[in-house]
């Protein structure tokens, strides 16, 4: 069974204040294209569609016209939603849709969902988990809890999980899915996974608190992951499609693609699956130009680049110059980032920042602190009281 895995699109963002609208259409365009050509069974869209939970008029269209075009195809679309995503909008209308063969699941509700599709070697599971925090999880807990004291039902209650950790969040969902591994199974989830590769353009949890462990994902015979925008692996069947389009210039080096999935035959609980790229060619990149000014204002330096692209633009001329950015914009419009490498500047960022080098999760800081003035370690209440505090803090912020 062939499928395309796609994520990230973030439509309706702004980078650097320029909006990338007319960019997300274009290489919508080329993207369904590329489907029309692979033929795939399915599409999956692995969160982060909008870039807002409350995304502008023309990034809705912009969605609209693009599964508009996928739903005249033969293919079935399985879109969940992502951190960025507001789940009630993006998952409005998904009942009629389903009938058209678009999927959405929007916010974790408890319930499965999974769609099976059918090839000449049997079934293949899809299963969609929106973006979760422990928060979901536990309110979803919470709500069965107060059922089942309404049936009396003390037993179900006294049995209630402990979910601490984004992992066990993870986990208790995955667990509740029932997964037959016999068959053939794929996950469409949104997570951050220990390990991973982050650009600037995402959302840092500050500590490493949003991480899952990538063994919640072992039943599946692939994961389809979004909430990186860097192409990655994390292991031989996990993995980040990326972006369609560079967000930040932490991705100018990085090669954007569709990712394409084939999964054979099953035999002895292990699944054939081959997994190749197309690049996407952007109708503007993203790039990082260093030098003199008078270098990069010479012809023959940028006669044969794009100048139409997006630009960062490091002068290392250790004077500044006056009227620079000006004149580099006749040369270069475009231009996101503008700023000097000399040493000047690297005096000050030189200077030391006491938390650079803290990996420590901010759970880890405050035990830390309390066993520093308290003499001992805090106790499991404690434990669990600061945990709650401080994802509620992350939450919020």
């Amino acid at each position: 069974m062939k499928f395309i895995h796609l994520s990230d699109l973030h439509l309706g963002k702004r980078v650097n204040e320029f909006p990338m609208t007319e960019d997300q259409r274009y290489i919508l365009n080329k993207i369904t294209e590329m489907i029309k050509e692979e033929r795939p069974q399915a599409v999956l869209i692995a969160g982060d569609v909008y870039d807002k939970p409350v995304p502008p008029a023309e990034a809705v269209e912009l969605f609209d016209d693009f599964i508009s075009g996928l739903a005249e195809l033969d293919t079935e679309v399985f879109i969940i939603s992502g951190n960025h995503d507001s789940a009630e909008r993006l998952s409005f209308g998904s009942r009629i849709m389903d009938k058209r063969g678009i999927h959405f699941a929007g916010g974790y509700d408890g319930k499965t969902h999974m769609f099976p599709l059918k090839d000449d070697f049997g079934l293949v599971n899809f299963y969609m988990l929106p973006f979760l925090k422990p928060t979901h999880v536990r309110a979803v807990i919470d709500k069965e809890s107060i059922a089942a004291s309404d049936a009396e039902d003390a037993a179900a209650d006294s049995e209630r999980p402990e979910i601490r950790t984004y992992t066990d969040a993870v986990a208790y969902a995955i667990d509740r899915m029932g997964v037959n591994t016999a068959e053939r199974n794929v996950i469409i989830s949104h997570q951050f996974v220990t390990g991973s590769v982050r650009s600037e353009s995402e959302e840092i949890a500050v500590g490493g608190l949003d991480s899952v462990d990538k063994s919640v994902f072992e039943a599946f015979d692939y994961t389809a992951l979004g909430h990186l925008h860097i192409p990655q692996d994390t292991s031989e069947r996990i993995r980040y499609c990326g972006s369609p389009i560079k967000y930040s210039f932490s991705e100018a080096e990085k090669d954007k693609s569709v990712t394409i999935v084939e999964l054979g035959e099953k035999k002895d609980g292990v699944c054939k699956c081959d997994i190749r790229c197309l690049p996407l060619e952007p109708v503007r990149d993203m790039k990082v130009l260093k030098g003199r000014f008078n270098e990069l204002t010479d012809k023959n330096y940028y006669q044969n680049k794009n100048t139409d692209d997006y630009f960062r633009i490091i002068l290392t001329d250790e004077e500044d110059v006056i009227g620079a950015l000006s004149v580099l914009r006749s040369i270069y419009p475009n231009i996101m980032r503008f700023e000097y490498d000399n040493v000047r500047t690297r005096a000050i960022s030189s200077m030391p920042d006491p938390g650079a080098n803290d990996s420590r999760s901010p759970l880890e800081i405050f035990g830390d602190l309390y066993a520093s003035q308290n003499g001992k370690a805090m106790d499991d209440e404690q434990l669990r009281l600061m945990t709650g505090l401080i994802e509620k803090i992350w939450r919020d912020a």
